[in-house]
């Protein structure tokens, strides 16, 4: 599409924000993408076809959105600001394959959404730019819900991008590295300057591909429990792994019984949280279980 009609270059933002007299929200984290290499490298990412579908969420004033429509059979845009509804009804109103919900992603019902949206495609992807302060959120509501998902492809803060792919041993290695492993196959595909976008956020930014495996990575007895013991090694960092595990599970009581657990799985007591991989707490969660403490 030549430049005049393309949404993502500052002189075409500039011109959408100032003919809708639109403002910026600083508490919806808005921050519109203005590079088209950017943008291709997002949507080359998603392995979008003429049979795909796409999600977007937050999707501004279009820049991806129209991206999306040219390359997927099924758009769908779930943007929460009010405002911004005639604006991209507006900007993409040449085309007929895209539908602009209003709402806010937490609360919309997905598996309905998908019913009524996705219907007639064979996978769908999620493409979007998210805002900074709900990444984490709605990537696990993504995730938790089982959707019928192929990959999903979203440009976030380079450090929580970091964190998502991280290896054990780091220190970006976390609870949250293990919760989006669990589900996906993790990959950064580029890192974005502050400068591609108006305004300019405080942060450097990055993509990450989430490829969705077809089982999780470890197959364990109770999800709920193998997250809360996850969750539970990384309270204090600084510590080792058994006195993580004191603090939540034998608070009161016996050193001696947590440490013959962890011995049982294969885990020195004096370890720390970030060293074990995902078959490590998943041998670990069993254990305890098996033990009966949860």
């Amino acid at each position: 599409m030549s430049d005049q009609h393309d949404i993502a270059t500052p002189r075409r933002t500039k011109e959408i924000i100032s003919k809708h007299g639109f403002s910026f929200k600083k508490s919806l984290g808005q921050n519109f993408l203005i590079d088209a290499n950017i943008l291709n490298k997002i949507v080359e990412a998603a392995d979008l076809t003429s049979e795909r579908g796409a999600l977007e969420i937050g999707p501004g004033i279009g820049a991806l959105t129209e991206r999306l429509a040219q390359q997927a059979k099924a758009v769908t845009a779930v943007e929460i600001d009010q405002r911004l509804i005639p604006i991209l009804k507006d900007s993409l109103q040449e085309y007929s394959n895209v539908n602009v919900r209003h709402g806010d992603i937490l609360k919309v019902d997905l598996h309905e959404l998908f019913r009524e949206d996705f219907g007639n495609v064979d996978k769908v992807s999620v493409v979007a730019n998210l805002p900074y302060y709900v990444t984490t959120p709605i990537l696990m509501k993504l995730l938790e819900e089982r959707l019928p998902l192929d990959n999903i492809v979203v440009m976030i803060q380079k450090e929580v991008a970091q964190r998502m792919a991280a290896k054990p041993g780091g220190k970006e290695y976390g609870s949250l590295s293990i919760a989006v492993q669990y589900y996906c196959e993790p990959e950064l595909v580029c890192i974005v300057p502050k400068t591609v976008f108006i305004p300019q956020p405080n942060v450097e930014s990055a993509v990450i591909r989430l490829k969705l495996r077809e089982q999780p990575a470890v197959q364990v007895e109770d999800e709920q429990h193998f997250f809360d013991i996850v969750q539970s090694s990384f309270v204090q960092r600084r510590k080792t792994i058994a006195n993580n595990l004191k603090t939540r599970y034998f608070a009161g009581g016996d050193r001696e019984q947590l440490e013959q657990l962890l011995n049982r799985a294969g885990i020195d007591p004096a370890r720390r949280g970030e060293t074990l991989s995902l078959e490590e707490y998943a041998v670990l969660s069993r254990v305890f279980l098996e033990a009966g403490i949860r």
